[in-house]
């Protein structure tokens, strides 16, 4: 059996922790630069709220029905986001973090398997402020479909078990076929015209039909919910094939300088995931772009791929080729909106080049050293190339406090 435990209305739910007065009311995060609805709580959803509505677009309801309004807090959100998983994987035999704020659980060999589904729950409810539902069923994505009806239903208490054919058929026939885990909207809108609407309209096509039309992933996925396990669980995450930093700036950049602090910075960022990963970029692309939107304004976006002499995940090599790349695919004359830095041929070796002049050695104690100390302090240290950031940074006007890892921003309780 496995189980998807899921963190009920997550962003909007870490903002609650840490200021109760927001519980029973209206909440909403932001996107990047305050722009579009990314999360909602319950109270926020039945108000009509959307996901994705642009923020100018809703100021109204805020003011009118005193809508707390936050930016993106992911220094908060990911913080949070691992205790979450740190309590989850104390309790049980096997854990595969599926995001932010999902993961997957094997329950093979529980005998009890409610009793522990109920405790996992209310331990990290207590454990963390943040209410989580868990599905429970023979494959990952009935698992998905029980934790839709775990979150939707109270009577569930928070936890939904598909362990009978009856209850199979019953919650497949209850499911949209586009709310069903892996079918995009392209295949959902395919299957509605053949008359499949329900999970379980799905189940009943052939087989056949299935591999024809949606290929493997597809078939797959008819199998997971005819209760047929074929997805495993994956305790470590597969290495990225592709590695991209990028972000829109909070006002549009005119000048080189600033640029590249945001391209040094991405670039920097980059390398930073490469080390964590055990890895090395063989060649990275650099990208810079005007605001497609503001069609007042001249238009300019243009790419570069810059091979990399020697495999590395140093920073300041991933860095100073970043740089390069950028100039020369700079052009003055244009406000620009949005960098990035992808890498986008990744190698678990650096193979050494006859005439290459860097001490590996001392770059990689560097290395090492830095992130020591950026992961004990967050963003203690940084190139100087990546400079201070005031200008390009995101704007996020209503961000909250990091309250679980900063000491200057700790809560203050004040007992009268």
């Amino acid at each position: 059996m496995f189980g998807l435990i899921d963190c009920n209305n997550f962003y909007a739910s870490c903002e609650r922790v840490f200021n109760p007065a927001l519980n029973g009311k209206p909440v909403v995060v932001l996107s990047n630069n305050d722009g579009c609805v990314i999360a909602r709580s319950n109270e926020s959803k039945a108000l009509g709220i959307k996901m994705g509505t642009p923020y100018y677009q809703i100021k109204q309801e805020v003011e009118r029905h005193g809508i707390a309004v936050f930016s993106s807090n992911y220094v908060l959100y990911g913080d949070m986001s691992s205790r979450v998983m740190s309590i989850v994987a104390e309790c049980v035999p096997e854990i595969e973090v599926y995001s932010i704020d999902e993961s997957f659980i094997n329950f093979e060999g529980i005998e009890d398997i409610a009793g522990l589904g109920q405790m996992v729950v209310k331990r990290v409810c207590k454990g963390t402020g943040i209410p989580v539902s868990l599905g429970i069923a023979p494959t990952k994505t009935l698992a998905k479909v029980a934790n839709k009806f775990a979150k939707k239903y109270e009577a569930y208490q928070r936890v939904c078990i598909i362990d009978s054919e009856e209850k199979r058929i019953k919650a497949l026939q209850l499911t949209e076929i586009g709310d069903v885990w892996g079918i995009g909207r392209r295949h959902a809108k395919r299957l509605m015209s053949q008359g499949v609407t329900t999970a379980y309209d799905f189940t009943q096509l052939s087989q056949a039909w299935v591999r024809k039309n949606m290929t493997v992933v597809g078939e797959r996925i008819w199998k997971e919910l005819r209760g047929i396990s074929c997805i495993d669980m994956e305790s470590a995450p597969p290495p990225r094939k592709q590695i991209c930093t990028s972000r829109s700036f909070g006002k549009m950049i005119v000048d080189y300088d600033n640029l590249s602090e945001a391209v040094a910075t991405h670039a920097a960022t980059c390398a930073s995931k490469l080390r964590q990963q055990g890895a090395y970029a063989a060649s990275l692309m650099v990208f810079i772009l005007t605001n497609r939107f503001r069609e007042d304004l001249p238009q300019y976006h243009k790419s570069i791929i810059v091979k990399c002499p020697t495999a590395t995940c140093d920073s300041l090599e991933i860095v100073k080729h970043a740089l390069m790349g950028l100039k020369q695919i700079y052009m003055d004359g244009y406000s620009y909106k949005k960098a990035g830095v992808v890498i986008t041929e990744i190698t678990s070796c650096a193979q050494m080049q006859l005439f290459d002049d860097v001490d590996r050695d001392k770059r990689e104690r560097l290395m090492t050293a830095m992130d020591r100390i950026n992961g004990k302090y967050t963003g203690a240290l940084k190139l100087a190339a990546q400079g201070s950031g005031k200008e390009w940074q995101l704007k996020r006007d209503m961000l909250s406090q990091r309250f679980s890892t900063n000491l200057n921003e700790i809560m203050i309780v004040r007992c009268k």
